[in-house]
Formats: structure tokens, C-alpha cells, sequence
């Protein structure tokens, strides 16, 4: 078990200013507060080389939990261990076996080659120098940046950076990796060149990996197990495919008509979610499938027909819509 969190709690206290003047005045002689619990009660486990989706809206807890795991805050109550350490002890043993990569933050000098990042992780983490060629040269290889690492962090894209933060972060070869929305701001292009990256990272050093993103493509392609978090509780944990058949109480028909139909003739059959001839999506009740493609071979002049599960964003939406 590398992963072990039992009960884990995090609250603050957030100082409550009554709006104007007097109000001001009023703060001055007495402060109200206010207790904001970001993460409530949760444990889970994750063994070696899982590679784990973190998911849930903003503001309910994801960030903070990562936080507590690799040790930058201390946990109101409950129980971490990683690696069999306590991260909030922050040994160095424990921080030179662990990586955190925040997609908002970033760790490289801006007017400097991100390779003066890595020399300077480089001694930090106590690298020999066989070591720290043969791993910059398998990063920059995976992610196809060997011609990046010279040139001024500044004069990079946001997807170029992103592969340099990424290179700063592994180039002590982590065990353990926490990525905070990494893919977030980048286009499509370099979200896929990523996800490639950390899926064969993740399989190449069975390094284990939890991650945290907004796009539900990076969790679908990479991640078996989710773990779904909203306001500071866990609602789910388990196999993506399970999430989606717990939750999903509806499927799409997807058909492709060889006549144009009124709208109107189509409301009894489900909700429509999309028509632009000759292409119609609709969404039905699970349990009125059946039926409903009976009435379709019967009234509709169709070429193609498709059934599919709810799509895993709308299933996470109604997720946390309590839905």
C-alpha cells in the first residue's frame, strides 16, 4: 500500500466582515469567524503504480487534499501515510521520493534555459551525474523536448513549459506523483501530447499517480479507478466504467436518418440532444431502451443506428449536481 488515508479532515477559519462602514468599525473591537470544512472525513487507499483520477468541481477539496499528501498542510484530524512516511513530518527522504506538479504554479526560472532548473534539482535532490543524463535524456525523449531545454522559459508556449515543469519534477525519478490539473489552459494538441506522456511515464517506472484535471478526456484516457470529491466528501471510488454504470441512468441513441423528420414527431421518443440532419442523438431512460427502439425501426426512416452510455462528463455533471 502506497497510499493510505484514514478519516483525513481539513477546516478553516474564514474572518466574516459585515458589509460598509460599521462594519468595519465593528471588526475592529470583535472578529466573527466563520468554519469552512475543505475536506471532511475521507480515506482511501492506492497501491503501487495505480494511476488514480482525483475528480470534482471547484472548491471541493481536490487541491487541499493533494496538499496535505505531499506535506505542504497539516490536516485538522485523520491519518496520511505515504510511502509509509507522515508527510506533514516533511523528511527529506520523504520529499526526494515525491513530486507534486501544479498546472497554475510553476517552479522554472523565467528568464533562464529550464535547464538551469534541472541542474538546480539536480543538486538538491543528490543526483549523480550518470543518473541525471540518463533521465533528462528518457524525458526529453518521451516527450519529445530535447531541442526545448536551452532556450529561455519565457520565450516557451504554455505547452512547452508545461513539459519543462514535468522534466523538473521527475528528473529525481519520484515514486510517488501528484499532478494538480496539469493540462489546464493548454490546447487540444498539447493536452493529448501530455496525457500520452504520463500514461507511458506511469507504465514505463510504475510510478504511482494521482491525478487532478477538469477535462474528463485526461481522466477517460488514463485513469481505471476514480475517485469523485465534491464539497469535501468522497461520493464514489472505483472503476471509471462502474461510476458510469451507478450513475448513468439514461443512454444515447445515436441514428442517422435518410429523410428529414419534424421535431415534433420525435418528443414521445426521448429527450432530443441534438438534430442537424441527418444526425439525431437522443437521450432515454435505461429501462425504456427496449421500447423505444422498436418505435424507431417503426416510424423513422433511419440508415444507422447506435446505442451508447451517457457520455462521462454529463454523468459527472449531474454528479455533482446532485442529480
Amino acid at each position: 500500500m502506497i497510499i493510505s488515508v484514514n478519516n483525513l479532515s481539513k477546516s478553516y477559519e474564514v474572518y466574516k466582515k459585515e458589509p460598509g462602514f460599521l462594519g468595519s468599525m465593528k471588526s475592529l473591537f470583535a472578529r466573527r469567524y466563520e468554519e469552512i470544512k475543505a475536506v471532511e472525513d475521507i480515506s482511501f487507499k492506492i497501491d503501487e503504480g495505480e494511476l488514480i483520477g482525483f475528480i470534482g468541481p471547484n472548491g471541493a477539496g481536490k487541491t487541499t487534499t493533494l496538499k496535505m499528501l505531499s506535506g505542504l498542510l497539516y490536516p485538522t484530524s485523520g491519518q496520511i501515510s505515504v510511502l509509509g512516511y507522515k508527510p506533514f513530518d516533511r523528511k527529506y527522504e520523504y520529499l526526494s521520493k515525491i513530486a507534486l506538479v501544479m498546472g497554475q504554479k510553476n517552479q522554472l526560472w523565467w528568464d533562464l534555459p529550464a535547464m538551469e532548473t534541472f541542474l538546480l534539482n539536480k543538486e538538491i535532490y543528490g543526483i549523480s551525474d550518470s543518473d541525471f543524463k540518463e533521465n533528462l535524456k528518457e524525458l526529453t525523449k518521451l516527450l519529445d523536448a530535447e531541442n526545448l531545454i536551452e532556450i529561455q522559459v519565457k520565450k516557451l508556449s504554455l505547452g512547452q513549459r508545461m513539459k519543462m515543469e514535468l522534466i523538473a519534477a521527475l528528473i529525481h525519478s519520484p515514486k510517488v506523483l501528484f499532478l494538480d490539473e496539469p493540462t489546464i489552459g493548454l490546447d487540444v494538441i498539447a493536452q493529448k501530447s501530455l496525457r500520452d506522456f504520463i500514461k507511458e511515464y506511469n507504465q514505463k517506472s510504475k510510478a504511482t499517480i494521482l491525478l487532478t484535471s477538469h477535462y474528463m478526456k485526461d481522466v477517460e484516457t488514463l485513469c481505471k479507478r476514480v475517485i469523485v470529491i465534491n464539497k469535501g466528501k468522497i461520493l464514489f471510488d472505483g472503476f471509471l466504467s462502474n461510476l458510469i454504470k451507478q450513475y448513468s441512468g439514461t443512454k444515447n441513441i445515436y441514428l442517422t436518418l435518410s429523410n428529414i423528420v419534424d421535431p415534433s414527431h420525435l418528443k414521445d421518443l426521448g429527450e432530443i440532444k441534438k438534430y442537424e440532419f441527418p444526425s439525431l442523438i437522443l437521450e432515454v431512460k435505461k429501462e425504456h431502451v427496449n421500447k423505444t427502439v422498436a418505435k424507431i425501426m417503426e416510424k423513422l426512416p433511419i440508415e444507422d443506428i447506435t446505442i451508447e452510455d451517457q457520455d462521462i462528463e454529463d454523468v459527472i455533471r449531474d454528479i455533482f449536481e446532485g442529480k
